[in-house]
């Protein structure tokens, strides 16, 4: 049987993490800045929270580059590939995490309340995708990744905008990986359950929650998700691609409130 060596990128190139001033963005480009290669830290308004993300990375011993840019802006997501290409070299490592939220029951809900999900959370992919492939095909070496979640295959009353463009994302990833599988490209898309993170307000409702519905009996940390999403980055990760990696504490694989089930 012949060994295949995983394809590796090139030595100048770099990962570009949308959405990655805090929380499972932030730690996703720690995570990846581990490996040794420049991470380009997306971020819509928030520079502080943003340099404090490179800060933690250049501490770490890493390279990283703050760049602000709106994704539903298609200008800006030229400007932030052009600017990781002038320091670091080609995007070789795209994840995509940047995304909002909308509340509303759907009788309630105002174009506006779903335009702005739709648009951030997967039509900003479409835009990312399309402007990273180029390169990554010329590399022969790509890894797309695609933070869903994971109501984009349940929901709860409220999430008609968010969980119909998580669905989307997993649609996307799909079917642009069987379309560039044969470049080196691989995409895929990491679901989170509930994830415990600094824009949580009430953490003791949260973990009250989570002992009630998730059989781990907590949520997820955000380093949690980062290892997920740095091993399909990885060039060892090199088979694995069109799939959604749940990351839920066994949510969607019980049938019953875990409440109910004895220790």
């Amino acid at each position: 049987m012949p060994n295949v060596a995983p394809l590796r990128p090139p030595d100048e190139s770099c990962s570009l993490v949308t959405g990655a001033s805090r929380g499972i963005g932030a730690a996703i480009a720690l995570s990846l800045a581990a490996t040794g290669r420049p991470v380009v830290v997306g971020y819509r308004a928030d520079e502080a929270a943003a340099q404090r993300t490179v800060e933690a990375v250049e501490r770490a011993g890493g390279k990283a580059l703050a760049v602000q840019a709106d994704v539903t802006v298609s200008t800006d997501v030229e400007r932030i590939f052009d600017s990781a290409e002038s320091a670091f070299g080609p995007v070789t490592v795209l994840i995509n995490n940047a995304g909002v939220r909308s509340d509303q029951i759907f009788s309630a809900m105002e174009p506006d309340d779903w335009n702005v999900v739709l648009d951030t959370n997967l039509n900003s992919v479409y835009r990312t995708v399309r402007r990273a492939l180029p390169a990554m095909g010329k590399a022969r070496f790509g890894r797309i990744v695609n933070i869903g979640s994971v109501l984009g295959g349940r929901s709860l009353p409220g999430v008609a905008n968010y969980a119909t463009a998580k669905a989307g994302l997993e649609a996307l990833t799909r079917s642009v990986a069987v379309e560039v599988a044969r470049r080196g490209i691989t995409v895929n898309a990491v679901a989170p359950g509930l994830v415990e993170t600094e824009l949580v307000r009430d953490v003791a409702f949260l973990r009250r929650s989570a002992r009630a519905a998730i059989p781990a009996r907590r949520a997820a940390t955000p380093a949690e998700i980062a290892a997920c999403v740095s091993f399909l980055a990885s060039p060892e990760a090199g088979y694995v691609t069109g799939t959604t990696l749940t990351v839920d504490g066994g949510l969607s694989a019980a049938a019953f409130l875990p409440g109910a089930v004895h220790d």
